[in-house]
């Protein structure tokens, strides 16, 4: 299982939110940069990045920080936030993104998914993101009535190389994550599901890890807080990178 540190970036800072909330965001950092370097030099494999301001705008907003990190670091690089046109899919992965993540997009414009799929093999995701199993969009802001596992289900067919997978209430909230559904989810499809929200502990990387299915975890906070050293969970989950 893959081991993803996150960097959230809210006007040019690394931040954390609160369950989503943009008004309840901790600055951990204000050179993303350095801090991709430091991720990279403990040994990460990939990098996952949120420009949390293009999420709620719907475009790509801290722009100059994701090509700042790009430059710092060699290794690959996965993005959400504010994608939502093939112009803006291009672009990014024309500056050297790895994989663009649809969130709202996948929900609102399926096409476009299935587009950018076909065009990017292996190089587009999407992310679902969810308040007890239903879709949440726009920034988290906005709750939709579709189900998770129908959605991801969805689009098994479209050559979708990843599902970042987020229960809202769980993320950021240092209370584990919500292993039994993102095991449930991974079992439901052929996408590779990669685990986010809530973990907190070397512990909870273990379960997700256990659970035989789950391809990948994202995790920020707990080790902004040094609640997971880094190194030591590369090493447990025996994914660090050379």
């Amino acid at each position: 299982m893959i081991l993803y540190p996150a960097i959230d970036l809210k006007d040019g800072q690394c931040v954390r939110l609160l369950r989503g909330d943009m008004a309840q965001a901790t600055v951990f950092g204000d050179d993303p940069a350095a801090q991709a370097k430091s991720f990279r030099e403990a040994g990460c494999a990939w990098l996952h990045l949120v420009d949390l301001n293009g999420a709620f705008e719907g475009h790509p907003v801290n722009a100059a920080a994701v090509e700042e990190i790009l430059d710092a670091v060699d290794i690959p690089v996965q993005l959400g936030g504010g994608i939502r046109d093939m112009e803006t899919i291009e672009m990014w992965l024309s500056k050297g993104l790895a994989r663009v993540i649809l969130g709202t997009a996948a929900v609102e414009n399926p096409g476009l998914v299935r587009e950018a799929a076909s065009a990017f093999p292996g190089q587009v995701a999407i992310g679902l993101d969810a308040r007890a199993g239903k879709v949440a969009t726009r920034g988290w802001a906005e709750a939709t009535v579709l189900n998770v596992t129908d959605l991801a289900e969805s689009f098994e067919d479209a050559g979708v190389a990843a599902i970042i997978y987020t229960d809202i209430d769980r993320d950021g909230a240092m209370e584990g994550p919500n292993v039994a559904a993102t095991a449930a989810l991974a079992r439901a499809t052929q996408i590779p599901v990669i685990a986010s929200g809530g973990v907190s502990s070397l512990d909870d990387l273990v379960a997700l890890s256990e659970t035989g299915v789950i391809a990948g975890a994202i995790s920020g906070r707990a080790l902004y807080d040094g609640a997971i050293e880094l190194g030591t969970a590369l090493s447990t989950l025996n994914c660090r990178a050379t």
